[in-house]
């Protein structure tokens, strides 16, 4: 593979993450591959954490339509803490607090924000990426 001098290779997690969100892997199927074994939930929410505030066209304003939407379809309880933390507090208060959860949340943490990242990167892909971006994650095989 020749890459260019500035890309990036993307870790296995990251290939899974970005499949999910760009459809190519069934939701369930690719949570299910990246929660296997002894996952680093650390450096999966970092991801999912920085991905998800690239995926926002308003870094100011997180409440974007594509946000509420994901918050409101997240497949969990509405009453399961990671999901209440999400809707109750701003979005940099919520991953804060998300990330103090105890190891029993984590998992529910993980199906959230790749859940909250699948839509936004979505809505980002259907509108400021249309038409070819140059991200080369939108780019995978």
């Amino acid at each position: 593979m020749i890459l260019k001098r500035d890309q990036k290779v993307l870790k296995k997690s990251e290939k899974i993450i970005n499949k999910i969100a760009q459809g190519q892997l069934d939701f369930n199927i690719g949570l299910e591959l990246l929660l296997a074994g002894d996952y680093n939930f650390k450096e999966l929410f970092t991801t999912l954490h920085n991905y998800i505030i690239n995926s926002i066209p308003d870094k100011i304003d997180f409440n974007t339509e594509a946000y509420q939407t994901a918050l409101n379809t997240i497949p969990l309880k509405p009453t399961c803490t990671p999901v209440v933390l999400l809707k109750t507090f701003s979005t940099k208060i919520a991953f804060q607090k998300l990330a103090l959860l105890p190891k029993d949340e984590n998992k529910k943490t993980i199906t959230a924000l790749l859940w909250i990242f699948k839509i936004t990167d979505t809505e980002r892909r259907n509108t400021e990426c249309l038409n070819g971006c140059g991200h080369f994650w939108h780019e995978i095989d």
